[in-house]
């Protein structure tokens, strides 16, 4: 057998399926775990996994089977080099859903709002950065009369950890900077948007 041969088979033997006794799955390794991720979420990139990005887009139309078999959606940006799932929609049958919402408090969706007004100003330039500070002055004007400084700090804080840790919108760079994420502009769409801005708006401005 010449070493060209050998490698072929070694590469078949560690791609092929069968991972344990009994495994009937049918994807390689790499993309069931880029399958995993997408399922766990929040999404997938290759910025933050490499490997199972570039194992999503080579082995794309069996994983989008697998997803739907779960009555989800894949949604792929190849631009911004990120994917993730949503519920399948559909007329004809009653489909369950199968990711949960997160819930999000009222800060929390300022925040996002205001995170993806900025990337969209901004991205021409190439990466988006945005200061702490810079983003609660922004969202000051949500501030109510029934909350002090000290308060409101605090609950500002508490959106900003959820938008690092839980939804990973904005990756650390620093003490008080981020880089906002290309994924926000897809997390909420544009009707969705144009709804809670004109509610946000109202507030600002002191109206019921």
């Amino acid at each position: 057998m010449t070493d060209i041969a050998a490698d072929v088979l070694e590469a078949d033997v560690t791609e092929a399926p069968g991972l344990w006794p009994g495994d009937a799955g049918t994807l390689t390794e790499r993309s069931r775990r880029a399958l995993l991720e997408l399922v766990r979420g929040p999404y997938l990139s290759r910025a933050r996994s490499a490997q199972n990005w570039s194992a999503l887009l080579a082995d794309e139309p069996a994983i989008r089977s697998r997803l739907n078999d779960l009555f989800l959606e894949l949604v792929l940006d190849r631009d911004a080099e990120f994917a993730f799932v949503r519920n399948a929609e559909s007329t004809d049958v009653q489909v369950p859903r199968a990711v949960r919402a997160e819930s999000l408090t009222f800060l929390d969706t300022a925040m996002l709002l205001s995170l993806r007004h900025t990337l969209l100003n901004e991205d021409r330039h190439g990466r988006v950065i945005i200061g702490q500070d810079e983003l609660y002055e922004a969202l000051d004007v949500y501030r109510t009369a029934d909350r002090d400084a000290t308060d409101f700090r605090k609950r500002l804080n508490a959106s900003w950890s959820k938008m690092v840790n839980k939804l990973r919108v904005l990756h650390p760079i620093g003490e008080d900077r981020a880089e906002i994420s290309p994924v926000v502009r897809m997390l909420v769409g544009a009707e969705q948007v144009d709804a809670l801005q004109a509610v946000y708006d109202a507030i600002a401005e002191g109206s019921d």
